[in-house]
Formats: C-alpha cells, structure tokens, sequence
C-alpha cells in the first residue's frame, strides 16, 4: 500500500472573541432534556453533538421543513386568497385577514421572519389544500431526507405529543432547506418590503454572528428555546441545531466558534493527479471532506478493477480514521 504524508490542509485561524456572553440569571430549561449539534453543510459530517438522537419538541423550528416544500413546489409570486383555516391561528401571528389577498413569497417572509403560524396555516391549505394533506407532505419529505426520528403533526410547531424531532433530524433537513436557492434567500434576509407586507427578521444570529446565513428561531413552553442557525467562514458552512437551550444564542455561536476554529473544508479537483499501480489516475469529479485544522493527512491508492472503469480505490485518513474515500480513473 503506498502511503504518505500529506501537508496541512489549511493555516490555523484566529480566535474569534464570545459574540454571545451569558447573562447573569439562571433560567430553567423546559423539562425533556437537551440536544445539540453541528453539521457541515455541503458534506454532512458531524463536528459536534451530545445527546443528538433524543426525540424533542422543536417548536417553530418546524417552519423549516414547512418552507422547503414551499419553495420546493409553489409559485412564490402567485396571489392567493387567505382561507379561513389561517385566520385567528394561536401563536406568533403576522395577522391575517379574512378573504386578504397576497402572494406566496410574502407569506413566506411572514412565515420565517416573523415566525407567522397563521403563514404556515396559509401556506400548507395553498399547498395541500388542507393542513392533514400537508402534514403528510411534510413526512414524507422528512423521510427521504433520512429524519426517521422525526414525525410532523402541524406546519407550525405548535405543541403536540406526537410532534416531535432530533437535532440530528433537523439538521439533515435544515441542511437540506439551505441548498435551495429561494429558502436560503429568504432566511438569510434581516428585513423584507414585499408587494404586501414588510419585515424585520427575529433571528439575532443574522446581526450579531460573523458570517451568519440563517436559519429560524423557535419557542414554546413545552420545546423550550430551539435554534437552528448556520454560517459560512473560509468556504466552509455549518449548521448547527440546539434544543432546548435557555442560552440558545451564546450556546449556538460557541458551537459554530469551535467548529470553524477546528476543522477546514477540503476540495480535491480533478485536476489533482495520483499514481496508483504505476498508472497516473484522479478522480471523476470534484470531490469535499472535512479535515481538522493542522492535522498530518495521508493517503493510499489501492489498485483495483470494476465494470465502471475505475482502476483504483483512493482513501484518505486523520491517523487511523478514514475521513474520505473515492474511485480512481486512469488519465493516460
């Protein structure tokens, strides 16, 4: 097996200084416990979690899943016409109207900035043409994204016994909302003036994190503070997801502190050439891992045949844990 030492991937980065200190009173978290987590975004490799596959209310949070298959599926610039299921809806409100007219991407603001259960009410009814259609929409989705700890009764997050997720789930689904085009634009947004209505964005990360990207805020009584925030530093993204955690703000930056200060984002192009059984090969297509900063990487290249045309196998290890493995292509 041919092995060497590779160069550190990346210089190591400064300390960033506490965005969010602690405040000085002790508050109770909701009863249920705890969970945490952070994600690379582009790769899903998991740089930090504790009690991560809990299952756990998650609040307003479940606006995320709610949104992605609005962008997924729906118009945003069609107008449409408030349904009676959405008015009066319990809970943060964007205050609709009986019979109003407006159009899908300013319920959608409504829906992520201001966290509106009457949006997510409005929205799904659009979308489904009832909420119990939505819902099982919302399953659905959530089970081919892998979240099979994770069952949706609402679009909104209100409190319900059989409503519940993991960070571990959310992340996936939060990682996959921010690979659309229209959900990041309008998480990432601070403030929005739309055709009908305007607003200022509840997430604090947006103004006060380096970086910050997104995503959504979320609270009750029962799920306790919820937060699902991501940011982007040297061309690596992270997401990260807290659970019922008072300090949800302190919590979360610190975990997106020690994941940028550790581990790097690195691309291998298939310009990068190997030899592998005397034959010159790279790889078929621009590929991502993760990497700690500084760390002494190495590499084998395993000769070997398959009916796809590879002619070897190319691993990469942090000492003894493989972090990336992919098929060689001969170039000659």
């Amino acid at each position: 097996m041919f092995k060497r030492a590779w160069a550190a991937v990346v210089a190591a980065t400064c300390l960033l200084m506490p965005v969010f200190p602690r405040g000085a009173g002790v508050v109770a978290e909701a009863a249920g416990g705890s969970a945490r987590i952070a994600m690379e975004l582009s790769t899903g490799k998991v740089l930090e979690e504790d009690n991560a596959d809990a299952r756990l209310p998650m609040a307003s949070t479940t606006k995320i899943m709610t949104a992605l298959l609005i962008c997924e599926d729906c118009d945003p610039d069609e107008v449409v016409r408030v349904p009676d299921e959405a008015v009066g809806v319990e809970g943060s409100s964007i205050y609709l109207k009986k019979g109003e007219e407006i159009d899908v991407r300013d319920l959608l603001y409504g829906l992520m900035l201001r966290s509106g259960n009457d949006a997510a009410t409005a929205l799904a009814v659009v979308h489904s043409g009832s909420m119990e259609g939505f819902v099982a929409k919302m399953n659905e989705r959530a089970g081919r994204l892998g979240a099979e700890n994770t069952r949706f009764r609402n679009p909104s997050g209100l409190p319900d016994d059989g409503h519940y997720t993991t960070a571990r789930d959310l992340c996936r689904i939060s990682c996959a909302a921010m690979r659309n085009e229209l959900f990041r634009k309008v998480v990432g947004t601070r403030s929005w003036h739309g055709k009908f209505r305007s607003y200022v964005n509840k997430n604090k990360m947006l103004q006060r994190y380096d970086g910050a990207t997104g995503i959504k805020t979320g609270y009750t009584v029962k799920a306790g503070r919820c937060l699902v925030s991501s940011a982007c530093r040297e061309n690596m993204e992270v997401v990260c997801v807290v659970l019922n955690r008072y300090d949800m703000y302190a919590d979360s930056a610190a975990m997106l502190d020690r994941a940028f200060e550790r581990n790097a984002l690195c691309r291998l192009t298939r310009e990068k050439v190997f030899m592998c059984g005397g034959v010159a090969c790279a790889l078929k297509k621009e590929c991502t891992f993760v990497v700690r900063k500084n760390a002494d990487i190495v590499f084998s290249c395993v000769p070997r045949k398959d009916e796809g045309g590879s002619c070897g196998r190319l691993n990469i290890y942090d000492g003894n844990s493989l972090i990336f493995t992919g098929n060689l292509y001969s170039i000659v």
